[in-house]
């Protein structure tokens, strides 16, 4: 805890006056709830051993720092935030802040034994150490791990942008699934921007200095959207809104026109995927709608009005050998009704969907 300090975009430090640097560029942002960083504090009152934490023991110091954490980040931080007095926890049956807690309990706290491990090597194994030790506890996503191959001053930048706390992708969380702690804004602008490919985006600019072509390419997709969607609903939230981006910027959109499309799709109960919605008034594809089907019920009582006959082909089929189709398409105001709906044979449904 001694010379513990969190400068927010400069990173954490710890340990003997700050010779530990507790979140190097590829860790991830703390991501404890409270109920996992109270445990650490009770694991520790009760004198029960935390696990292993793991150091990097560097061969020369940089900026006046001797060690790196590579595994133990999230236990660290809750002992030094506890020590601090930013949070209260039990101690043993009463809620109590670190400066509450009599001489002998700081004392006994303070005395607490923690396991290092030190780590040497060169930096492709202290990775691989990494990727290894990091199965267990709070478990890494995709991204994470990514961000621990690719670390840098490009992912650093990166980083600010998008992961940071107050990050300036905050602006617009209400389009993005997830959380920014997590790397979930990083990991969408990433696919954005490497279209579906954050790997080979990553290794490509990861030597850079700075990510200012990330943030742009996502700050157009973005702008782009509120432009041509300029109506919010929250089913705009979690859209891939990048590849829609890449297909359709050129396209001479009226956003007005495109509304009132939109509105009459969000009533019409045959739509079942209303966030599909956006996608389809760009390029017509009913796929992005999941238009409700008929039910096997309808379709059985169908079946047996027509008595098994196909009214196109006038052949007889068992019912597993017909499909429901509407009569009136869908797309020229057919509805999920029986009376639009018609047991046709499955050859005949397929030439009719071609035509």
């Amino acid at each position: 805890v001694e010379g513990y300090s969190d400068n927010g975009n400069n990173g954490v430090v710890a340990y003997n006056g700050g010779r530990l640097e507790v979140r190097p560029s590829y860790q991830r942002e703390f991501v404890y709830g409270d109920a996992k960083r109270n445990a650490v504090i009770d694991t520790i009152r009760q004198g029960f051993p935390l696990n292993i934490l793991y150091w990097v023991d560097r061969e020369k110091e940089i900026d006046g720092k001797r060690y790196e954490v590579l595994d133990g980040q999230q236990r660290i931080i809750s002992i030094c935030e506890f020590y601090k007095n930013n949070f209260s926890v039990k101690y043993p049956d009463k809620e109590k802040y670190f400066r509450g807690l009599e001489r002998d309990e700081q004392e006994e706290f303070l005395d607490y034994e923690l396991m290092v491990y030190f780590c040497t090597g060169t930096d492709s194994e202290k990775i691989a150490w990494f990727r290894v030790i990091n199965v267990a506890g709070e478990v890494l996503n995709d991204q994470e791990i990514l961000n621990a191959v690719y670390h840098g001053v490009w992912l650093s930048d990166a980083k600010i942008k998008f992961s940071k706390p107050n990050n300036d992708a905050e602006e617009y969380k209400d389009y993005l699934n997830g959380s920014a702690k997590r790397q979930d804004y990083l990991r969408v602008a990433l696919a954005w921007a490497g279209n579906g490919d954050i790997e080979g985006y990553m290794s490509a600019h990861h030597t850079e200095t700075h990510a200012t072509k990330l943030w742009e390419h996502f700050e157009s997709v973005m702008n782009w959207t509120r432009n041509t969607f300029p109506n919010y609903r929250r089913e705009m939230k979690g859209i891939d809104w990048g590849s829609l981006y890449d297909s359709h910027k050129d396209d001479n959109l009226n956003p007005k026109e495109l509304e009132n499309c939109i509105k009459e799709l969000m009533k019409d109960d045959d739509v079942t995927n209303k966030k599909g919605v956006y996608a389809y008034v760009l390029n017509k594809n009913e796929k992005h709608l999941n238009i409700r089907a008929f039910t096997d019920t309808q379709k059985r009582q169908k079946y047996e009005e027509q008595n098994g006959v196909c009214p196109i082909c006038k052949k007889t089929y068992e019912f597993h050998e017909m499909e429901g189709d509407h009569i009136t398409p869908w797309s020229e105001g057919g509805k999920t009704e029986m009376n639009n709906l018609q047991m046709i044979s499955k050859e005949c449904n397929r030439r009719k969907s071609n035509k």
